[in-house]
């Protein structure tokens, strides 16, 4: 497949493909840098386990918030890829057309939901900003490490909407801006 491609400019015109561009560029950069730490940090807290006898105290609490930062932040990545999991078996059977109509209102009522699940994180996150907790070890608020969860349903709602307006403007059917509908071997990236 083409993911392992460099990122490409967005199929979508004007500011929407700004914004879209601008997503996946922060997108790359939050995934790429999360694993990188993540493994350095793992592999560091390895390394002073095994030769200087002593862990790193904090590694475990820096890996949880790498943790959900990553989750959160790929679940954008993966609305912009299409490669969140499609049970489509009726869907595949319809003619195109129709299965267009259904991906802009399947694209649509997903936005809806991440952008509801979005307002619920930061109703929990004030939650958790009120009691005060801290991570033991790192003395951050805890409410800092979810920070992330409004900021992925946010942009993976984004995401969804622009797939349905990349349905609407076109006359193929796309799972995101950039996927033409289809199976590993009729589906492309464009």
């Amino acid at each position: 497949m083409q993911d392992d491609l460099p990122a490409q400019s967005s199929a979508l015109p004007g500011i929407l493909g700004k914004i879209d561009n601008g997503i996946s560029h922060a997108e790359s950069v939050i995934l790429a840098m999360g694993v990188l730490l993540m493994a350095l940090n793992t592999v560091a807290n390895v390394v002073g386990r095994f030769v200087f006898g002593e862990s790193l105290h904090f590694a475990e609490e820096v890996n949880r918030i790498l943790i959900v930062m990553i989750t959160f932040a790929g679940i954008g990545y993966a609305a912009r890829h299409g490669r969140h999991i499609r049970m489509s078996a009726l869907y595949d059977a319809l003619p195109v057309e129709v299965r267009r109509i259904l991906m802009i209102i399947i694209a649509l009522v997903t936005a809806l939901i991440m952008f509801f699940l979005a307002w619920y994180a930061v109703s929990y996150i004030q939650s958790m900003y009120r009691t005060g907790r801290v991570l033991p070890t790192l003395n951050v608020p805890i409410f800092w490490m979810y920070l992330w969860v409004p900021i992925g349903f946010v942009v993976t709602g984004i995401q969804y909407l622009m797939t349905a307006i990349k349905n609407l403007t076109s006359r193929d059917v796309y799972l995101s801006t950039h996927v033409l509908d289809g199976y590993e071997d009729t589906e492309t990236e464009v």
